[in-house]
């Protein structure tokens, strides 16, 4: 079991040094993702046609390889983590800006109106009334892509030994030792399981009103004689 944990030292880093490099480099391009992702999603929610051409374009930078898209940035940025983490937070916004534009437009009307006409402007509804609305959904797609950038780090092992966990694959071959890409996996799957459980316990304490067994899902309202037209598109 010794062996299990006895990182090769060329990788500079032990085992407890190569998780805190993968959760660097996964979760900070989620946070950049998302930071990103709530300006853009809240154009798209007030410029309806942009809403198109903007997941349009997020969904053909997903399409890139991610081995692609170091290659461009290598010769800007090196072989340095930022190489790896700037695909990672692009590669983000295609399920945050769909997820939190959707989930920003099913906002009740009504409920705009009445902050309206408490005097919130534009920016204080949408932090202070559409997005807690819209929390479920908005974690939802954080979920998704915290997922998929913990999986994805591990090609950084292509680009100079900036894969973190992703290095053990590597290693496992470059020394016959076929338990470290087991340690590999295991440990990046656990973390994808981890941070998944904190998230999911994010969104019960930021959605306290929702009872319990319903969060996440969507609730059945009752039916309007006439809709507002917004809801009714839909």
């Amino acid at each position: 079991m010794s062996g299990f944990f006895d990182i090769p030292s060329d990788l500079q880093h032990s085992w407890l040094g190569l998780v805190g490099l993968h959760v660097r480099e996964a979760l900070l391009p989620v946070a950049a993702g998302l930071l990103l992702a709530l300006p853009v999603a809240q154009l798209c929610v007030r410029l309806r046609w942009l809403y198109a051409p903007v997941l349009g374009v997020t969904t053909v930078l997903y399409a890139i390889p991610s081995l692609a898209f170091f290659v461009v940035l290598i010769d800007y940025t090196g072989q340095t983590e930022l190489t790896v983490m700037i695909p990672l937070a692009v590669y983000s916004l295609v399920v945050l800006v769909p997820a939190i534009v959707d989930a920003v437009r099913s906002v009740p009307q009504e409920t705009l109106a009445a902050a309206t006409a408490m005097g919130f402007g534009p920016v204080r509804r949408y932090l202070q009334v559409q997005l807690p609305i819209a929390a479920p959904a908005v974690i939802a797609g954080l979920r998704v892509a915290t997922a998929s950038s913990i999986s994805l780090v591990s090609v950084g092992a292509l680009i100079g030994n900036q894969g973190a966990l992703g290095n053990l694959l590597a290693a496992a071959q470059k020394y016959d030792r076929p338990e470290l890409a087991v340690n590999s996996v295991l440990t990046t799957a656990a973390l994808a399981i981890l941070c998944d459980a904190l998230l999911v316990l994010l969104r019960v304490l930021l959605t306290p009103w929702m009872p319990r067994g319903t969060r996440g899902r969507p609730r059945a309202s009752a039916p309007r004689e006439q809709p507002a037209p917004e809801v009714a598109a839909r």
